[in-house]
């Protein structure tokens, strides 16, 4: 069995595009390639990060973990080119959203080890939340080589495989449910009168002593805001406006539908 080292990003996108930028940052662009079918979106990756940019079969020949960082509905075309240049010597890596590591092992030769990742945009300022799962001929070992690479740019979980379209849900497009309440946040402040910039300070200044607060504490989320709602004050004012317009149901609805389609999505994947 070929000896290989290092790591190919198959797939130059967003979420491939944060993943690399952490690893390159914290480890260096040594031993890390990347493959990506519009050449000019190469070109860039490879200006910016000091990567290679290779075709699938020499980042296979190179790499033992093979980062699967494309959509899901662009996944079945890269399993179909990958599947020949693919041994049990490699380690698949596959961050497509509501696609299973039985679909994804279907589709490559009996043995290669699968693991199934759903990380999120985070990982680009090295504060990402990633939630693995193992496929069938993936163990203990597979699973630490998989985290050892993607707690270097955040933190890491483990989960069976049922769990992932919650996660997927929950952290996964968590970021967008957060930038959007941001968004609302400075708005508001515009329209009472605040500078935009200073708006925006204030607000993500705000977000994130906050999450370090939750993240330190070890408080529930309920304790810390009851701390800021004093009676008859400012806050439990502005708390009644959003219980009155079902901000909390409207979120809790929100990540269900995102579980729910990442569920659609490994579905049509599998009736391809």
């Amino acid at each position: 069995m070929a000896q290989r080292q290092g790591l190919a990003v198959l797939g130059g996108g967003k979420m491939g595009e944060a993943l690399l930028a952490g690893l390159v940052k914290r480890s260096g662009s040594g031993g890390v390639v990347v493959c990506e079918r519009h050449p000019e979106r190469g070109r860039e990756l490879a200006a910016r990060y000091g990567v290679e940019v290779v075709d699938i079969e020499e980042a296979a020949a190179r790499a033992r973990v093979l980062l699967l960082a494309v959509k899901p509905q662009d996944l079945p075309g890269l399993l179909t080119l990958l599947a020949p240049a693919v041994d049990d010597g490699h380690l698949v890596v596959s961050i497509a959203a509501g696609i299973s590591t039985a679909t994804i092992e279907a589709a490559l030769p009996a043995g290669v080890p699968v693991v199934r990742v759903m990380p999120n945009t985070p990982a680009l300022v090295d504060e990402g939340m990633s939630v693995l799962s193992a496929g069938a001929s993936a163990g203990e070992a597979e699973l630490d080589e998989a985290e050892a690479l993607l707690s270097t740019v955040g933190r890491v979980a483990r989960v069976p495989e049922y769990q992932q379209d919650a996660v997927t849900a929950l952290s996964g497009s968590g970021p967008a449910y957060f930038f959007y309440l941001v968004e609302a946040m400075v708005d508001a402040g515009v329209l009472l009168g605040l500078p935009r910039a200073l708006t925006t300070e204030l607000v993500v200044q705000t977000a994130l002593g906050s999450a370090v607060m939750l993240r330190e504490s070890g408080e529930h989320p309920a304790q810390l805001r009851d701390a800021v709602s004093s009676p008859g004050g400012t806050t439990i004012a502005g708390i009644r406006e959003l219980e009155r317009h079902s901000v909390r149901s409207a979120l809790i609805a929100a990540i269900e539908a995102a579980a729910a389609r990442s569920v659609e999505l490994g579905r049509a994947d599998g009736n391809r």
